[in-house]
């Protein structure tokens, strides 16, 4: 759980808390299984939902199988929250289903990211913006999640200014499928292909489709969210994001001007005290966040501290993350957790 100054209580006592996962069988899904479980959060009906082929098929929780449902099927279930994995589209048109049965929706799609009726929430900088009319709340991006994190305590003292960002990001953030490719590359086997060009042993700095600016949604989501979270428009922010042969867990190196001057080591101060932050910063002993330190944590590691030294106030700084939890499952769980400590669900 979180800290509990965020109003996130254990949750004891509750009679009745039944949830639906909306993307059961997916990759997301599947680790927000593992999330729920993992933090006790205090489910008395699972119901899995997943598409029309899907239904019918059986998922693990806790050691007991609940069979997959369809949507329609689960709002007459009538969850408390549905937590929805299953794509923009599926979010578009079931969303508001759910949400006009009273179901509180938590969607990890980009569908409602920015719509500026909904909330896009990570718990550590803005779920105090929730209320019970929020029936739809969006979880954020996986790569921008886990920079806000970073940059919240340093926002607070020093003002963010200026953002620039270039992100190495795992193929789990594309899917089972892109995974199966890595693989299928490195045994030197011919298989389905999630990208355009091979992943393994390679580099591709395009994340999502191309803009008319020449950005990517990818990035463009990582500037467009990163100033909503943050409740400042004047945060200007810049992005390049990339996928890299990695199996769990995206990287970023992250450049930040600040509008106030800073000290370096109460710099790393403000980030060993802030919550889901760990600081992995020594160059003595070569110790720095990588991905697969990050594997299966919940936490934000941040490492690489060290000032700019083309220019004033700027500080460079190294940012990792399993994209899979914090990303994704875990700060959507969070998210309801916050909504139990407070009743608004």
């Amino acid at each position: 759980m979180l800290p509990a100054s965020y109003g996130i209580s254990e949750a004891k006592n509750v009679k009745k808390m039944k949830v639906a996962i909306v993307g059961a069988t997916g990759l997301v899904g599947t680790k927000m299984l593992e999330v729920l479980a993992e933090r006790n959060f205090p489910v008395t009906e699972l119901i899995p939902v997943a598409s029309e082929r899907s239904v019918g098929k059986e998922v693990e929780f806790k050691g007991k199988k609940y069979k997959v449902v369809s949507a329609t099927d689960a709002i007459a279930a009538k969850p408390a929250v549905a937590i929805f994995s299953a794509g923009g589209g599926t979010s578009l048109e079931w969303a508001p289903k759910f949400a006009a049965a009273g179901i509180t929706v938590i969607d990890n799609s980009s569908a409602w990211r920015m719509d500026p009726t909904k909330k896009l929430v990570v718990p550590e900088l803005n779920a105090d913006a929730l209320t019970k009319e929020d029936k739809i709340i969006a979880n954020p991006n996986c790569s921008t999640i886990q920079m806000v994190v970073a940059l919240n305590p340093l926002h607070k003292k020093y003002k963010v200014k200026r953002i620039v960002v270039s992100t190495y990001q795992s193929v789990t953030g594309t899917g089972v499928k892109a995974v199966t490719q890595l693989m299928n590359e490195r045994k030197g086997v011919q298989g389905e292909m999630a990208y355009k060009y091979p992943i393994d042993l390679n580099v591709i700095p395009q994340i999502d489709v191309f803009l008319d600016n020449g950005y990517t949604k990818e990035e463009m989501k990582m500037v467009n969210e990163t100033r909503k979270i943050m409740r400042d428009d004047s945060i200007r922010v810049t992005a390049t994001t990339v996928r890299i042969p990695v199996v769990g867990g995206h990287s970023e190196a992250v450049n930040v001007e600040f509008e106030n001057d800073f000290d370096l080591a109460e710099v790393k101060q403000l980030l060993s005290r802030a919550p889901g932050v760990v600081v992995v910063d020594d160059p003595s002993t070569q110790q720095y966040p990588m991905p697969k330190d990050a594997h299966d944590k919940d936490d934000v590691f941040v490492g690489r501290l060290r000032r700019d030294e083309t220019q004033p106030n700027t500080l460079n700084m190294w940012v990792v993350s399993d994209n899979l939890r914090k990303g994704a499952a875990t700060n959507a769980v969070q998210i309801a957790e916050y909504l139990l400590g407070q009743k608004l669900i």
